[in-house]
């Protein structure tokens, strides 16, 4: 039996990206209503959560939030629920990365480590921890993570990148365990995708080498991801699980 997503309330941290609207759209198009967070392009948000409206019927509204602060997301959290009376699926798609070369080790500062670590891998703890106890109390929600196939091998943009990324599959089965059985928490983790500000950051060749290789020979594409994630909301029997969308690079 699958869980009923009409009428339920979804976060959606990084909505106004390309691959986070496409989850916003995926989610609207079963009925659910959805909170776009955004980070700093709050017109993009905003226009997001109109067009959900619009298009869908659902409730939509953007919601500003800068998830290294651990009272930002608390008020983000609290902020939604006000807004929406509930939440029952948190998806943790907020992301930053910058390109550097496995082998510059001085071009990885410290500094861009710590940013990184913030965003990619506290930033989704923080997030997990808020939500938490309102979906318990609930008796019932889904956490699905977006990671990508950097956490699974040593590639993608940079050491730290993959390394937040690989954090980000274990905290998953980490999460499920602790949060079981109320709520279930999955993850997606995607390859090269095109149209979304992380691809933007790679090197043109990178890109290209990336989608030749794949047994596909393409990108993984961003509506499948989403149906992914769409599907981990409906689960009532999948939790802790990984799953990789990558055109056929990635076997683990």
């Amino acid at each position: 039996m699958l869980m009923e997503l009409r009428g339920s309330v979804a976060l959606v941290t990084g909505g106004n990206g390309g691959l986070g609207q496409r989850i916003c759209h995926a989610l609207a198009k079963e009925g659910v209503h959805v909170a776009v967070m955004y980070a700093q392009s709050k017109d993009q948000a905003e226009s997001v959560a109109r067009e959900l409206a619009a298009t869908y019927q659902v409730n939509a509204a953007a919601f500003g939030c800068d998830i290294t602060d651990g009272a930002a997301v608390e008020k983000l959290v609290a902020d939604v629920t006000a807004r929406f009376g509930r939440l029952d699926i948190l998806i943790n798609d907020a992301a930053f990365n910058k390109s550097v070369p496995f082998q510059d080790l001085d071009g990885l500062s410290m500094e861009l480590w710590d940013k990184i670590m913030a965003v990619n891998l506290t930033g989704p703890m923080r997030l997990t921890k808020a939500v938490a106890p309102i979906m318990k109390a609930q008796g019932h929600g889904r956490i699905v993570n977006i990671s990508s196939v950097a956490g699974l091998g040593p590639t993608g943009s940079s050491i730290a990148y993959a390394i937040s990324k690989a954090g980000v599959i274990h905290l998953t089965k980490c999460m499920a365990v602790a949060l079981a059985p109320e709520t279930l928490v999955n993850c997606v983790a995607p390859g090269l995708l095109e149209g979304t500000r992380a691809t933007a950051n790679l090197r043109p060749e990178q890109v290209e080498r990336s989608a030749a290789s794949s047994l596909l020979g393409k990108p993984a594409d961003k509506d499948d991801c989403a149906d992914m994630v769409v599907t981990m909301c409906r689960t009532t029997t999948m939790t802790g699980q990984t799953i990789v969308i990558d055109s056929g690079r990635t076997f683990h």
